[in-house]
């Protein structure tokens, strides 16, 4: 960026570098994030939980039926008819709701009641030749969960932008089965996942050996495959194994490794769960466009970017979308010509230079850059504690950071690489599993309405 002057340079390259996490401290991370699986799986009250789900036993691929799916989570409701056809083949029906506001944070009930009323409308729409007796539901649950049984758990607390009243400590599955019930639905929630939990069972019916599922979207989490001999805090029959949800995102909330930026603490500060989920924080969707905005306001304070002209829409917390660093990452016109319409169309910055977008574009990378390197660290500490380092391990993967975000994959794969080495990179594979977790849902709803 020889068009820079030399406090625009430098400045850059202080942000740059407190972005940069370097093998060393990659492999710090790794170890510790190892030590509190370890310590999740011990005991209760953990960092990292490491939630058993009481899905146990892997797919097969010629399980059949048909069942509901409901996926709650991030952005929009999706609705789900899975048809299950046998060998790894399936068909899917489903209809996405929006999640007003509103909703995320108002009362349980009132989120439960329209829940209620699209299942409704969806089954008006789709109908359910199920009349034997209620149609049964997994129920995708993606914010962490103390599970009891395969369908009853006890929410922990909210992530991902949701605060509604009178939920936690509460059972999300027996609320919504009782709005259920108010509109005189045949339904009945035979099981609540966790999407990972969900993802990693969607592609372990086309793929057995599947070893993780993950969530790299709005949020940020990780699930497995553990035996249950190796789980102490485990009062069931040990002979098993069984799936279990790591809330993975939680990790390090002491901030004794992550390599957390003046940027990250201030987005910490205006979040709804402050000094929680520090580490799905740093990696998901939802958060990285701010940490973003939060490094260009600074250059903005400095008068270092824009001539120091900020605008009303930039000031503005969260307007900065991860989605515009996914297009100005991959602007390679000769002007920077999206990073212009973004800035100035968009955020109604008046008149960027190129070198204003030179320096957006390089700040975006840094953040991006960082965001996959540190979201390996999950697979890598999940694989070395089940000893797969250097055998062929299936990642599965759901989220749009993952599906859209330019090179996530490779920064993922090479991170992985510089802890593990080339020879274990060589045996794992990330796999994009699509919408995963309705299809999971609807597997782990048939193993336990059959149980």
């Amino acid at each position: 960026m020889t068009d820079l002057s030399r406090e625009q340079s430098a400045a850059v390259q202080s942000i740059v570098n407190a972005f940069d996490v370097s093998t060393d401290k990659l492999k710090t991370i790794c170890d510790k994030f190892v030590q509190e699986m370890e310590k999740g799986l011990d005991h209760e009250g953990a960092t990292v939980a490491m939630i058993p789900s009481y899905v146990s036993g892997r797919c097969t691929g010629e399980e059949k039926g048909t069942f509901l799916a409901l996926d709650l989570g991030g952005t929009n409701l999706r609705v789900c008819q899975v048809n299950l056809l046998g060998h790894g083949k399936s068909t899917i029906q489903q209809q996405k709701y929006v999640l007003r506001s509103e909703l995320k944070a108002g009362p349980i009930r009132d989120l439960c009641e329209f829940i209620a009323e699209c299942v409704d409308s969806f089954l008006t729409e789709y109908g359910n030749d199920n009349s034997s007796g209620p149609i049964p539901l997994g129920y995708t649950f993606s914010f962490p969960i103390l599970q009891t049984s395969v369908n009853r758990g006890v929410l922990k607390q909210w992530t991902k932008g949701f605060a509604c009243q009178g939920a936690v400590g509460k059972d999300p599955a027996v609320l919504l089965q009782d709005a259920f019930r108010r509109k005189n639905l045949n339904v009945a929630i035979s099981a609540i996942v966790n999407d990972t939990v969900g993802t990693l069972m969607a592609h372990a019916y086309q793929h057995p050996d599947t070893l993780m599922g993950v969530i790299m979207g709005t949020g940020f989490n990780g699930s497995y495959y553990q035996d249950m001999h190796q789980v102490n805090k485990w009062k069931g029959s040990a002979d098993q194994e069984m799936v279990i949800n790591m809330e993975s995102g939680a990790f390090d909330c002491e901030r004794e490794v992550l390599p957390l930026t003046v940027y990250d603490n201030k987005l910490d500060r205006l979040s709804i769960n402050v000094g929680q989920q520090l580490y799905e924080k740093s990696v998901a969707g939802m958060y990285l466009g701010e940490i973003t905005r939060n490094a260009l306001i600074d250059m903005i304070d400095q008068r270092l970017l824009f001539n120091g002209r900020s605008s009303a829409e930039m000031n503005n917390t969260w307007s900065f979308e991860t989605a515009y660093m996914s297009t100005i990452e991959v602007d390679n016109t000769p002007n920077l010509d999206d990073v212009g319409h973004i800035l100035e169309s968009i955020l109604n910055i008046p008149n960027t230079t190129l070198a204003d977008r030179k320096i957006v574009k390089t700040l975006c990378h840094a953040v991006g850059r960082r965001a996959a390197r540190l979201g390996v660290v999950c697979i890598i500490g999940c694989m070395l504690h089940t000893k797969r380092v250097g055998t062929n391990c299936i990642i599965a993967i759901d989220g749009s950071l993952f599906e859209y975000y330019p090179d996530f994959d490779k920064n993922m794969s090479d991170a992985l690489a510089e802890v593990l080495g080339e020879d274990a990179r060589s045996k794992v594979s990330f796999d994009l599993t699509k919408d995963g977790s309705g299809l999971g849902a609807a597997i782990i709803a048939m193993q336990a309405a059959k149980a």
